[in-house]
């Protein structure tokens, strides 16, 4: 959870908290303060729903299973036949191939190309992404102690580099597929560039990088799903009062907003 906080707090800037109440005819939160550059709750559009997290839990199913049982020969096979026809392969561009889907979409958000949410949100949005997959990814390497196929350590899976790929991947996918899909699907290629060349380079098992997509997605998808739940909708407390919660940008300070609204 700390790499959680800690990746948030590095977009949060000086942290400002604002809160108003409010009895408004109709439940409408006052305006934003003028300075404000963004105040307005991420899109509808990135609803989650349990089923996207079907295919990344199959992900994670499938790549435990050829590390961890009969297929583990098929694994090293498979390896042995990729060391054997690249010997001494070596690259660096995994570890900047890992990132470039969620580079992209603030490049785009440059370029004035819009997405689904504010550069802002998407901040938040991608920083969360990253924290829930390294704390998922990072103690479950110090559990599981696997051997990696050049036998440098024990921290084989899942792979770190391609769940970080495919979450960025599918933060790209989620923010410009309304765009154009073709955004999406080259972040996934990229993703599963990242993954094969941790394989080229005798980095990890096959099971590693395909466990490791499932987290990636997964973590990707557990942001959208936090954030929404804790940042944008009309909730009932106990006391049947409406609280509205939303992001507070404003020139030199970044914080978390409420509105309570009387019924």
């Amino acid at each position: 959870m700390k790499k959680i906080v800690l990746i948030i707090l590095l977009f949060s800037g000086s942290a400002g908290v604002f809160a108003q109440d409010a009895a408004v005819a109709g439940g409408q939160p006052p305006a934003a303060p003028a300075d404000s550059i963004e105040a307005t709750a991420p899109a509808s559009g990135n609803e989650i729903k349990i089923k996207q997290f079907i295919a990344p839990a199959a992900l994670i199913a499938a790549g435990s299973l050829i590390d961890g049982t009969g297929l583990k020969r098929w694994n090293v096979t498979l390896q042995d036949k990729i060391t054997q026809s690249h010997p001494g392969f070596k690259t660096r561009v995994d570890n900047v191939l890992q990132f470039a889907p969620g580079a992209a979409v603030f490049g785009l958000q440059a370029l004035g190309i819009k997405g689904k949410n504010t550069a802002p949100h998407e901040l938040i949005l991608y920083g969360m992404a990253l924290g829930i997959n390294a704390a998922l990814v990072t103690p479950l390497k110090h559990l599981t102690k696997e051997e990696r196929p050049d036998g440098s350590n024990n921290l084989s899976y899942p792979s770190g580099h391609t769940s970080t790929a495919f979450a960025s991947a599918e933060f790209l996918r989620r923010e410009y597929k309304d765009v154009s899909p073709w955004y999406g699907i080259g972040g996934y290629v990229a993703a599963t560039a990242t993954g094969a060349l941790r394989m080229y380079k005798n980095r990890h098992w096959l099971g590693d990088i395909v466990a490791g997509a499932g987290f990636g997605i997964a973590s990707t998808n557990l942001s959208y799903l936090l954030y929404n739940k804790l940042q944008i909708g009309n909730k009932k407390n106990k006391e049947n009062k409406t609280v509205y919660f939303y992001p507070q940008v404003a020139a030199h300070s970044y914080g978390l907003g409420f509105v309570k609204l009387l019924p």
